[in-house]
């Protein structure tokens, strides 16, 4: 790749509305986005680090400009753990090498052109009337991503089936429930027509999940990172939910899909609450997904020029002005 010229930032777009889970609320998506020059070509990355996982806007930052100026994808995945700093400098990579070729993102990774998915649309944790009012507002969709993971979650479900009784409805407790509350609601959750549960245990604890009947499945998202994670999961997951800022990039990604696949699981391709920039490599690796949860921008008040562009379900690839 030769010597780049890197530069790195702080971001902050604004969102349609407060977007709550299970751990806190926020009314930004505060980004790092990365730019990489050389032989007069840039590329562009974006990360969303995550307090869960350790990650500040600062510690991303420095990990970022404490790398070397000399190096390609490969060495990359050596020179930064995988998480937001390397995603956000592994995409701008792929970008630049895109601009550098004449070529789209597609052909480097040599896989077909993508086409547009089916996207879920999020609908944030509030209280039932709230949630009710924004799954009519969002009816039309034709699938729904629930944020639940409290003690009073029954009342929400239920708000949420009342006001989109024809949409497809996944669930996400980001860690929220004990193996108890799972296997309460479980029956509850079929009842409504839920057709997967996303991360119902702690990752630390959920080796109850080999212990417990899973009526439904069952995807691993915060017990799922990288490839590495792989050998964890046997027994306790029907799927796994690939996300960039969890892989340290498209790179890596594209190697957890192939062995998950392999491996047996169903795959899941989310997202952090990021603008299109750091969708866009996401699109490739959504191709053939079980589920897609590539939302982001529809929660954005604001966005990136030339952004990704979605009808009243699909979200389809970049452009060359954006990404890739």
């Amino acid at each position: 790749m030769g010597r780049l010229q890197i530069s790195v930032k702080h971001e902050r777009f604004r969102l349609n509305e407060v977007f709550t889970i299970a751990r806190g609320s926020r009314e930004f998506a505060d980004v790092v986005t990365v730019k990489i020059t050389s032989d007069a070509c840039e590329g562009y990355g974006e990360c969303v680090p995550y307090s869960r996982y350790g990650e500040s806007i600062e510690s991303v930052i420095h990990q970022i400009r404490g790398l070397d100026y000399e190096f390609g994808r490969d060495e990359l995945q050596d020179l930064l753990p995988a998480g937001a700093a390397r995603n956000a400098v592994d995409c701008a990579l792929w970008d630049l090498e895109a601009k550098k070729s004449g070529k789209r993102f597609w052909d480097l990774a040599g896989l077909p052109e993508p086409v547009p998915q089916l996207t879920a649309f999020t609908i944030s944790l509030a209280s039932p009337d709230q949630m009710r009012a924004s799954a009519q507002k969002h009816s039309a969709k034709p699938l729904l991503k629930i944020k639940l993971g409290t003690p009073d979650d029954m009342p929400r479900l239920e708000a949420v089936r009342e006001g989109a009784p024809d949409a497809d409805i996944i669930v996400d407790a980001n860690e929220g429930w004990s193996a108890d509350a799972y296997q309460e609601l479980a029956p509850h959750l079929i009842r409504l027509g839920v057709t997967m549960v996303e991360q119902p245990l702690p990752a630390g604890d959920d080796d109850l999940l080999r212990e417990i009947e899973r009526p439904l499945p069952v995807c691993a998202d915060e017990s799922c990172h990288d490839t590495s994670s792989l050998p964890y999961l046997a027994g306790k997951y029907d799927m796994i939910n690939i996300k960039l800022d969890k892989t340290g990039g498209l790179t890596e990604a594209l190697k957890l899909k192939k062995e998950g696949l392999k491996q047996g699981y169903k795959i899941m391709v989310g997202c952090m609450v990021g603008s299109s920039l750091a969708m866009a490599p996401a699109t490739l690796l959504a191709q053939g997904a079980e589920i897609v949860d590539l939302d982001g921008p529809l929660l954005l008040a604001e966005d990136r020029d030339n952004p990704l562009q979605f009808d009243n379900q699909n979200v389809y690839p970049p452009t060359r002005d954006l990404w890739g």
